[in-house]
C-alpha cells in the first residue's frame, strides 16, 4: 500500500468515527428528550401507581427515579417503547418489589399487598368506584390531617414531579425547610395510617376545598412554572383539567368544582399564545387572538354557566368570570374593565389575599388609569405581605411605565429580574427594562 492510499483509508477511517460519533450524538439527544417528556407525562402515574402498591412514599419516588435512570441507560441500546409510561411503571414495580423481598418487613409488606389486591379486585376498587390512582393520591395529600401547606407541596412532589428547590421557590421558603415540611408529611401519612383511597361520598366535602386548590396550584404551576426555561408545562395543565373533570363527575352537586374547571379551559385556552418564537412572554393584551382555543373558551363558558344557575357563587366561579371577561372579548381594546373590577371586588372579600389585591389593583389601573393603580399597588408594597413576590415589582414598574416615570420604572424592573426564577418572565422584563432605561 502506497502513502497515498494509507493516507486516504486513514482519512475514510477518521470520517466513519466521526460519522459515528454524530450517529451516538443525535440517537442520545433524541432518547434524553424522550424521557424528558416521559419524566412530565408519566412520573405523577408511576409514583402513585407505587405508591398503592407498596404503601411506601419514600421507596415510590427512589424506585421510580431508578425506572427513569434505567431508560437514560437502556433506551440508546434497546430504542425508546411504544408505551414509555408501561415501561417505566413496569421497572419501577420490579425495583420495588426487589427492594421489598431483600428484607423480612418487606416480605410482610408483600404478603399484605397479596391480600389488598385480592380485596381490591372483589370491589372493584375503593369505596368510590374510581379506580385511579392518581386522583387516590390527590386525596391522601390532601386529607384534613395535613396541613395545607403541607398537602400542595406533597401533591406537587408527588404528583407533578416538581423538585424540592422548585416547590421552595413557589412557598417562598429555603429548600431546607420545605425539604423537613415534605418528610414530616409523609411520616405523618404513614404514622396516622392514612388510607390511600378516594373517600366515601359523605366524607368528600370535607376535602373538597383542599383538592380544589390543590388542582389549582398544579395548573397554575403548568400555567406559569415557577422557575425553568419554559413558562408553560403543558402535561401540567393538562392533568389538573383532566382531575377537575374526573371530580366534576365524582360530585356533580359541587359548582365550585365546575367554576375551576370553567376557570382552567378558560386559561388554557390561550396557552399557546402566551410566549412568542424565541420563548419571550406575551402579555395579555399583546397576544394573538386569534389563535385562542375557540373551542375551550365556548365549553368553560357554557360549564361557567350551569355552574352560575346553581346560586352559590364561589371564589373559582368569580375568577371563571374574570377569565371569560378576557376570553371573549375580540381585541384587547373591547375588555370589560370595569365590569372585571366589580368581580375583584367580590373576588377579594371571598379571598382576601394580597396576590388577589395585587390583580385588582391592575384592573383598576387599566380602568381608572395608572396612577390609581399604582396608588393601590404602592400601599401592598408598604405593607411587606409580598416581598419577594416578582410580580409586585414587575407590576409597579408598568404602571410607571405608563405614566412617563422611566427613571423609577428601570429600577422596578431591575427588582422584579432580580426575584423572576423563569427565563421567560426575564427575558420580557430585560425587554422592558431596555425600552424605559
Amino acid at each position: 500500500m502506497t502513502d497515498t492510499d494509507r493516507d486516504q483509508a486513514g482519512r475514510a477511517t477518521e470520517t466513519d468515527t466521526d460519522r459515528d460519533q454524530a450517529s451516538l450524538a443525535t440517537v442520545t439527544g433524541q432518547v434524553t428528550t424522550a424521557v424528558a417528556t416521559a419524566f412530565r407525562q408519566e412520573w405523577g402515574q408511576v409514583v402513585a401507581t407505587l405508591i398503592r402498591m407498596t404503601g411506601d412514599w419514600d421507596l415510590a419516588e427512589e424506585c421510580a427515579q431508578d425506572a427513569f435512570a434505567a431508560a437514560l441507560e437502556r433506551w440508546p441500546r434497546d430504542g425508546v417503547p411504544r408505551r414509555p409510561g408501561a415501561w417505566l411503571t413496569t421497572t419501577a414495580r420490579n425495583r420495588a418489589l426487589d427492594r421489598l423481598r431483600r428484607d423480612a418487613v418487606g416480605a410482610e409488606k408483600l404478603r399484605q399487598l397479596a391480600l389488598l389486591d385480592a380485596q381490591d379486585g372483589e370491589r372493584g376498587g375503593d369505596e368510590s368506584g374510581v379506580g385511579d390512582d392518581r386522583l387516590r393520591l390527590l386525596f391522601t395529600c390532601c386529607h384534613p390531617a395535613l396541613a395545607l401547606e403541607a398537602q400542595v407541596a406533597l401533591t406537587l412532589r408527588t404528583l407533578a414531579g416538581l423538585t424540592t428547590a422548585e416547590i421552595a421557590r413557589a412557598f417562598l421558603v429555603t429548600e431546607q425547610t420545605m425539604s423537613r415540611r415534605l418528610v414530616r408529611a409523609k411520616s405523618k401519612i404513614r404514622n396516622a395510617g392514612i388510607p390511600y383511597r378516594v373517600p366515601p361520598a359523605h366524607l368528600l366535602p370535607e376535602r373538597t376545598t383542599a383538592v380544589l386548590g390543590v388542582v389549582y396550584l398544579l395548573f397554575n404551576e403548568g400555567y406559569s412554572a415557577s422557575a425553568g426555561a419554559d413558562l408553560v408545562r403543558r402535561d401540567l395543565c393538562g392533568e389538573a383539567i383532566r382531575l377537575a373533570r374526573v371530580l366534576a363527575r365524582l360530585m356533580p352537586g359541587e359548582p365550585e368544582i365546575r367554576g375551576l374547571l370553567a376557570l382552567m379551559l378558560l386559561h388554557d385556552a390561550r396557552r399557546a399564545t402566551r410566549v412568542d418564537a424565541a420563548g419571550v412572554l406575551v402579555t395579555l393584551e399583546h397576544q394573538d387572538r386569534g389563535r385562542w382555543d375557540t373551542g375551550e373558551i365556548a365549553e368553560g363558558a357554557e360549564i361557567l354557566e350551569r355552574a352560575l344557575l346553581e346560586g352559590r357563587p364561589g371564589a373559582y366561579q368569580v375568577q371563571a368570570a374574570i377569565a371569560a371577561c378576557h376570553a371573549t372579548a375580540a381585541k384587547a381594546a373591547d375588555t370589560d374593565w370595569a365590569q372585571i373590577v366589580a368581580l375583584y371586588d367580590r373576588l377579594a372579600l371571598l379571598v382576601p389575599s394580597p396576590v388577589v389585591r395585587l390583580n385588582q389593583a391592575v384592573a383598576v389601573g387599566m380602568a381608572d388609569g395608572p396612577r390609581a393603580g399604582l396608588a393601590l399597588v404602592d400601599g401592598l408594597a408598604e405593607s411587606g405581605e409580598l416581598d419577594g413576590y416578582h410580580l409586585l415589582p414587575a407590576t409597579r414598574a408598568d404602571l410607571l411605565r405608563r405614566l412617563g416615570r422611566d427613571g423609577e420604572a428601570a429600577d422596578a424592573y431591575r427588582r422584579a429580574l432580580d426575584l423572576a426564577a423563569n427565563d421567560s418572565e426575564r427575558r420580557y422584563l430585560a425587554g422592558r427594562l431596555a425600552e424605559v432605561s
